[in-house]
């Protein structure tokens, strides 16, 4: 905790003034992100710094490998309301589903879930993508990599099953999004359905 206030003292004394301005604002008129954002817990991830977003522009969901369930699992309720409040009532424009390499999620996944017995909650969690492997094409170079690229598409299809999702999408309301994060080069590829395969982010064809 030593260093986390420290980081709270030096935000009071060196940054707070920069964005007093930004947050009185948001505090009158509450939030109106534009993007809901849904990513990995994994501490390496920070969309707002790789995105360069203010406070107030993502609707940010965060858990373990970026999964998105179906509409219909309702065992696990947070990720699922998250995107209707997003979707149906902030109204956002754009739906970024974000992975990223090296995820521990992803490999636990691609080597078969965890014991049930030390890790109990996590092994529930994942067992509700199995069917990412199901996707996979036979022998991948790179099972990990493969897997966690699969469970990002898996994410933008179980996007669709949401009604208020599919109703926006047929509008054209909402434009879906696959993005994965390299973390060695900080890289952002996006999913480019044109092509079938992740590019660089500024040759995105979206959904």
């Amino acid at each position: 905790m030593t260093r986390l206030d420290a980081g709270v003292r030096r935000f009071r004394e060196q940054c707070r003034s920069a964005y007093q301005a930004h947050f009185q604002k948001l505090s009158r008129e509450g939030q109106h992100p534009h993007t809901l954002f849904i990513t990995c817990s994994d501490a390496r991830v920070v969309a707002h710094l790789i995105t360069q977003s203010l406070p107030g522009e993502l609707f940010m969901v965060r858990n373990v490998g970026n999964i998105v369930p179906p509409a219909n699992q309702t065992a696990h309720h947070s990720t699922a309301a998250a995107i209707e409040y997003a979707v149906d009532v902030l109204g956002v424009g754009d739906v970024v589903v974000c992975g990223h390499t090296q995820c521990g999620a992803m490999s636990a996944l691609a080597d078969g879930p965890p014991q049930a017995d030390r890790l109990p909650h996590l092994r529930a969690w994942l067992e509700q993508a199995e069917a990412v492997r199901r996707l996979l094409p036979p022998h991948p170079a790179d099972p990990i990599r493969a897997v966690t690229e699969a469970n990002i598409l898996w994410g933008i299809e179980n996007l669709r099953s949401y009604p208020c999702v599919a109703e926006r999408v047929a509008e054209g309301r909402l434009r879906l999004h696959g993005w994965l994060f390299v973390i060695a080069t900080m890289e952002i590829l996006t999913w480019n359905r044109d092509v079938d395969r992740f590019e660089p982010v500024e040759t995105e064809s979206r959904s």
